[in-house]
């Protein structure tokens, strides 16, 4: 008989192997010494440690399910229970227990994990689905269709959730982005309308502008071109097709006539400005008459003067005020003159001033007496009162003696 710690041949060739139950019969052996037995059946036993190992390894490392770990568990434990190996079998045991034990913690950290990822999950699809209902009412069309687009992508790459909540939310992600490409069509619907209504509107302002090319109404077509321009501006912009042609055949009937008319203004100009240089001329002419010693004679030379000043034509509008202020200047100085002269020369008038100086001068001479009179009496309130009276009656006096002396006496 042949015996280890873990198990013994007794003299008929049975194979025993020790547990904490007890010797369980291994297996018979005629085929060798008992020390060959022992040593195949140990050998089993080894075999049953690397795969238990081996099986520890890939359920602490990879990703192995929880169905596959445990039935590769159940099939070791079957051959541990099958008492086919000598060795420590209650040791195995304990392993397949803990790895048992691991397994099912594994299980339940990936079915917390699972419901965590399905959490986050549901809370990135709702997200989504609360970001692409405000874009359905965005009129940023490019820009939100573009996120839109992203936003499925990004859905895509989520996990699903339970069918209920999954296809929910799905229905509300999948109606805001029929909403959004709805309005989209109906805006890009009534854009087109209206872009067909700015081209029918532009052909007729193109063909106006073109009638209008050769006018030579300068004022009033340039107005009215003017008019046509702010017309186009609030028409809107046709298809991008018709826009540019149109805009050349506008841009280009304006530039026939413009150009026409900054021909002819050049010409009206260099005229304009050669009349401001005669008129100049003649305007330092007149101011040679101040001041008026001989107001017949500035009078005859004016007269002249103008008459030549009226033949020129017109000079620009810029200069006009002051070549004419000067001229007018004159005028105004002739005009005072001859003023002066008529007063003089007025004998009514002189008349008049006389008569109103004789009757001033009458009264203050007799406020002056009743002056004399009160302080005699010795009445200095009454002779204070004359006294203001005298005062304005002198002025009025002085007044009229100085118009009297315009009439040269």
């Amino acid at each position: 008989m042949s015996s280890d710690p873990w198990g013994r041949v007794d003299e008929t060739g049975t194979v025993y192997v020790r547990t904490a139950d007890g010797e369980k019969v291994v297996g018979s052996w005629q085929a060798g010494s008992p020390d060959e037995a022992l040593a195949y059946f140990e050998r089993k036993y080894e075999g049953l440690v690397v795969e238990i190992g081996l099986l520890e390894k890939r359920v602490r490392t990879t990703d192995l399910s929880s169905k596959d770990a445990m039935a590769a568990i159940d099939h070791l434990r079957e051959q541990v229970d099958a008492h086919h190996a000598v060795g420590d079998l209650d040791a195995l045991r304990a392993r397949l227990d803990k790895l048992v034990e691991l397994v099912e913690a594994r299980r339940e950290e990936r079915k917390a994990q699972r419901t965590r990822q399905s959490e986050e999950a549901r809370r990135a699809k709702e997200a989504l689905v609360t970001e692409a209902e405000e874009l359905a009412q965005s009129d940023q069309w490019r820009a939100a269709g573009e996120r839109l687009r992203a936003l499925v992508d990004t859905w895509k790459g989520l996990p699903r959730l339970d069918r209920k909540s999954d296809d929910e939310l799905w229905h509300r992600f999948s109606h805001a982005r029929s909403v959004f490409s709805k309005r989209r069509k109906q805006h890009f619907a009534q854009l087109d309308a209206q872009r067909e209504e700015a081209r029918r509107l532009k052909e007729q302002l193109v063909a106006e502008a073109e009638a209008l090319s050769g006018s030579t109404d300068w004022g009033p077509t340039a107005a009215r071109y003017r008019d046509l321009m702010a017309q186009w501006k609030a028409a809107g912009r046709a298809q991008r097709e018709h826009e540019e042609e149109l805009w050349n055949r506008f841009r280009g009937a304006q530039d026939v006539f413009f150009a026409a008319r900054s021909s002819v203004f050049a010409e009206r100009d260099a005229e304009q400005a050669e009349n401001l240089k005669l008129k100049e001329e003649l305007a330092g002419e007149a101011e040679k008459l101040l001041p008026i010693t001989d107001l017949k004679t500035a009078r005859a030379a004016f007269r002249a003067i103008n008459e030549r000043w009226e033949a020129i034509g017109h000079v620009p509008r810029d200069a006009r005020p002051r070549v004419e202020g000067r001229m007018h200047a004159v005028e105004r100085a002739l005009h005072e003159a001859e003023e002066a002269e008529w007063r003089r020369t007025n004998p009514e008038a002189r008349a008049r001033a006389e008569g109103l100086t004789g009757q001033l001068q009458a009264a203050v001479d007799k406020l002056k007496g009743q002056i004399e009179q009160a302080r005699a009496q010795g009445n200095t309130a009454k002779a204070q009162k004359l006294e203001r009276e005298l005062e304005g009656r002198q002025a009025l006096l002085d007044q009229a003696l100085k118009g009297l002396q315009e009439f040269g006496g």
